[in-house]
C-alpha cells in the first residue's frame, strides 16, 4: 500500500489511528493492532509473499534467543548460531533477489565461449525484502553483541521487523533504538502535531515535486541514442537527480511522522545531501541508515579504517560494490557502487585536502558532478543506455535534435518543481525558522505561526489534487 493512496490516506490511516487511540486505554493492547494492521498493509502488495515475511520473522524471532541462550553457556556456540542466521537471511534475499541476474550471467559467458545456454528463470522480487533482511541481520547481530537483548515477546519482535511505516522503504532502525518504545511510549499532542506536519511535507515531497520531475526524467532517458543531445541529456539527470532525493526522503519523511503519531521515534535518514562539497560528506548526509549499517556491520568489522591505509582502501571499494549490489541485482548498480567507492578512495589519497584549497562553489559543483554522473548509472535501463547517455552530457553524443522541443519536456508545472526542488534540497527554511525564533517576539510569534500551519495545509491540499488527479506512481525504492 502507498502512502499516497487514497485508500491509505482517507480509510486505512484515520481507521487505524482511532482504534489505536481507543485501545491505548487497555495497556499491551496498540502493539497488537499495529501489528495485524502492518501485516494487512504489506499483504495488500506483497500477496503470498507475505508468509514469507511472516517466516522470516518467526525465524528470526527464535534465533536471536537461541544466539542469547548460546551466549550464557559457549561463545563459540553462539558465534555458530549466528552464522547460521545470517546466513539464512541472506541465501533468502540472495534467491529472490540475485537468481535471476546470477543465471543471466552465466547464461551469457556459456553463449560467449560457444556452449549452449539455458532457460534463465524469472524469480519474483518481494517488496521490501531488502529492508527486512538487514532489520533482521542487524537485530539478531546486536543481540549476539550484548548491545541489545533478544526480545521474548513474540508481539514485540514481529512488531519490530514489520511495524508499516518503515518496512518497505525503511529507514534501516536498530532494534536497540526502538525497544524500549515497543514496550512503552507515550503520544503527547506536540508529538502528534509534529508527525502530522512531518508526514505532510514528505507527501508534498513526494506528490508536488517527485512525481512532477519523473515526467521529464522518465521521458528524456527513453529517448534512443540517436535523439539524445546534451542540453535534454543535462535536463534529464538534473530532473532525475531531485526526483530520487524528494522520492526518498519523502518517503522517509512520511514514515517518521507516520511513527511519531504512534509514539516511536525513527532516526533521520536524510540532512540536506545535495549542500555536501565532498563524496565522504554526501554519505554522511544520504540514506544515513543504510551507510551506517555498512558501516557498523561490515566495515568496521574488515577492519574499518583502523588497518594499513591499502587495506581501507579494500574495505571502502567492498563496502561499495556491496552497497551498489544492495539495491539491484545489475551490473549498473555495481558501477554504481564502485563509482561511489572509487571516489571515497581518491578523497582519501589527497584530494579530499586539495578541495579544501579551493572555493566552496568549485567543492560544491564537484559534488554534485560526481554524485549526477552517478546517479546515471543508477537510472538508466543498462549499461549500454548508461554510457550513451553520459556521451551525449559530455557532447560525445551521435543525437540530432529529438523530434520533441526540450520546452515541452520543462513545462511551466515542471520548472516549477525544480525550482521548488532546488530550493527544498538546501536548509532555507530550518535556517528562517531559526532565524525568526532568535530575531522576532511578541505578537509576530503567532502570526508566524499561523503563516507556517496556512502553507502546510496548502501543500496537503496541493498534494490531494495531484493525488488525485495523476496515475499509480511507487517510490523509487519500492523495488529495492
Amino acid at each position: 500500500m502507498l502512502f499516497t493512496e487514497p485508500t491509505f490516506l482517507f480509510l486505512f490511516l484515520p481507521i487505524l489511528l482511532g482504534l489505536y487511540f481507543l485501545t491505548r486505554v487497555h495497556a499491551g493492547y496498540g502493539n497488537v493492532l499495529l501489528l495485524v494492521a502492518s501485516v494487512l498493509f504489506y499483504a495488500k502488495g506483497g500477496g503470498g509473499f507475505t508468509w514469507l515475511m511472516l517466516g522470516s520473522i518467526a525465524f528470526n524471532y527464535w534465533m536471536a534467543i537461541a544466539v542469547d541462550r548460546a551466549r550464557a553457556t559457549s561463545e563459540a556456540r553462539a558465534r555458530m548460531v549466528l552464522a547460521a542466521a545470517i546466513a539464512a537471511n541472506l541465501v533468502v534475499l540472495g534467491w529472490f533477489k540475485y537468481a535471476t541476474f546470477f543465471a543471466q550471467n552465466v547464461d551469457a559467458v556459456l553463449k560467449t565461449f560457444g556452449g549452449t545456454g539455458f532457460a534463465v528463470p524469472k524469480v519474483l522480487l518481494p517488496i521490501g525484502i531488502s529492508f527486512y533482511t538487514f532489520h533482521a541481520i542487524s537485530y539478531v547481530v546486536d543481540v549476539y553483541r550484548r548491545q541489545a537483548t533478544a526480545q521474548k515477546s513474540p508481539v514485540h519482535a514481529a512488531l519490530y521487523l514489520l511495524l508499516f511505516p518503515q518496512l518497505i522503504a525503511g529507514p534501516i532502525i536498530r532494534y536497540k533504538e526502538i525497544a524500549d518504545q515497543l514496550a512503552r511510549r507515550v503520544v503527547s499532542l506536540e508529538d502528534f502535531a509534529y508527525g502530522v506536519r512531518r508526514f505532510i511535507i514528505g507527501l508534498g515531497k513526494k506528490v508536488l515535486i517527485a512525481n512532477i520531475v519523473a515526467v521529464p526524467a522518465d521521458g528524456i532517458f527513453a529517448l534512443p541514442p540517436s535523439q539524445l543531445i546534451g542540453p535534454y541529456a543535462w535536463a534529464g539527470i538534473v530532473c532525475y537527480t531531485l526526483q530520487i532525493y524528494f522520492d526518498f526522503s519523502g518517503y522517509s519523511d512520511m514514515a517518521i511522522g507516520l511513527g511519531r503519531m504512534f509514539g516511536f521515534r525513527f532516526p533521520e535518514n536524510f540532512r540536506w545531501p545535495y549542500i555536501a562539497d565532498s563524496v565522504q560528506e554526501f554519505w554522511r548526509r544520504w540514506h544515513i541508515s543504510l551507510s551506517s549499517w555498512f558501516r557498523d556491520y561490515l566495515y568496521v568489522p574488515l577492519g574499518g579504517n583502523r588497518v594499513a591505509p591499502w587495506k581501507t582502501y579494500r574495505n571502502l571499494v567492498t563496502v561499495f560494490f556491496l552497497c551498489g549490489l544492495w539495491h539491484g541485482a545489475s551490473w549498473n548498480f555495481v558501477i554504481w557502487g564502485l563509482f561511489h567507492g572509487a571516489f571515497l578512495v581518491i578523497e582519501r589519497l589527497g584530494v579530499a585536502g586539495a578541495l579544501k584549497r579551493v572555493s566552496p562553489v568549485a567543492r560544491h559543483a564537484y559534488l554534485l558532478l560526481v554524485v549526477m554522473v552517478g546517479w546515471v548509472f543508477f537510472r538508466a535501463e543498462d549499461l549500454p543506455a548508461a554510457l550513451a547517455f553520459l556521451r551525449a552530457m559530455f557532447g560525445f553524443g551521435i543525437g540530432e535534435m529529438p523530434p520533441l522541443r526540450l520546452t515541452w519536456y520543462l513545462t511551466p508545472e515542471v520548472r516549477l518543481a525544480l525550482l521548488a526542488g532546488i530550493i527544498g534540497s538546501m536548509p532555507i527554511v530550518p535556517w528562517a525558522r531559526e532565524y525568526v525564533q532568535q530575531r522576532w517576539t511578541g505578537w509576530r510569534v503567532p502570526v508566524v505561526e499561523a503563516a507556517g500551519a496556512v502553507a502546510l495545509l496548502g501543500v496537503f491540499v496541493a498534494a490531494l489534487l495531484q493525488v488525485a488527479a495523476r496515475t499509480y506512481n511507487p517510490f523509487i525504492y519500492f523495488r529495492f
